[in-house]
């Protein structure tokens, strides 16, 4: 193994071995919530919804903005109750009486998302963050990247079924250095894809999450952002996090130290194959 790739892996271990480190998600938590009244949406709506702002059609004309087109709504649910007399027997006295009941009723309404809207400014809060270079470079070499966008703002994925790689924008993050840690890993997903290195197999619980195959892939992704932290020059800046976060998988497969050794292999594969470097360099 290359001795760079060898060093950020047992620095790592060494920081994993010192015991449980807390890990904590690099950006501020962005729920799906509604524009006007800044409230959270709850329950179901939690997983019908990406984190974000919405609006309803009422809402966007009243703000005077404009849906974009092609644009899709999303459905929102809640339970609302009508009233009912009913003519109920009384066990006792077998006489019939009229009462009232309340029966449950699950109603919907639509809602769109404020990036498929035009001319209304987000609230969110971003903080400004000047780009690393030495991070941006590794991102622009990565020359058959998937298509990166920040379409959930509270959430950081790679799709391989669309190829494409999601992650909150860079003012969501309270440090640049981990806003960079997150898109590598989701990067170093990116490359398991059958048109990069076939990393993926054909297993159906290939990416269910808990998953045995699953919780690899976990751990090359964040040894591979690691390595790429070291590249960039901040690695020091991560590391507690990086480590943190592998613990956590780490005890999903029983504790088994070595298998952050062979997951560091496949990584600095896939960290030769962004940053160009051919297997005889």
């Amino acid at each position: 193994m290359n001795k760079v790739y060898q060093y950020v892996t047992d620095r790592i271990i060494k920081k994993m071995e010192q015991g449980i480190i807390p890990w904590r998600k690099g950006w501020n938590s962005i729920p799906a919530l509604n524009y006007v009244t800044r409230k959270p949406y709850s329950g179901v709506n939690k997983l019908l919804l990406d984190g974000g702002e919405y609006l309803t059609f009422n809402q966007i004309q009243q703000l005077k903005g404009k849906i974009k087109k092609g644009a899709k709504a999303e459905m929102v649910v809640f339970y609302t109750s009508y009233k009912k007399t009913e003519k109920i027997k009384d066990v006792e006295t077998g006489e019939e009486e009229e009462k009232e009941i309340s029966i449950p009723v699950l109603k919907y309404y639509h809602v769109f998302n404020l990036k498929d809207v035009e001319g209304i400014p987000s609230k969110l809060e971003k903080i400004e963050h000047d780009p690393i270079k030495e991070a941006e470079q590794v991102i622009s070499g990565y020359k058959t990247c998937p298509e990166i966008v920040h379409e959930n703002p509270d959430k950081a994925c790679y799709y391989p079924v669309k190829d494409i790689i999601n992650v909150p924008e860079k003012g969501f993050f309270r440090d640049i250095n981990e806003y960079y840690s997150t898109l590598f890993h989701e990067m170093v997903h990116s490359t398991g894809h059958e048109t990069r290195l076939k990393r993926f197999g054909n297993s159906p619980d290939e990416h269910m999450f808990g998953s045995d195959s699953y919780s690899k892939e976990e751990l090359v992704a964040e040894l591979g952002a690691a390595m790429l932290c070291e590249h960039a020059g901040i690695l020091n800046r991560t590391i507690e996090n990086s480590a943190a976060y592998l613990q956590s998988w780490i005890k999903v497969l029983k504790d088994d130290m070595t298998l952050i050794v062979h997951a560091s292999g496949k990584a600095q594969k896939a960290v030769d194959y962004i940053l160009g470097v051919k297997e005889e360099e």
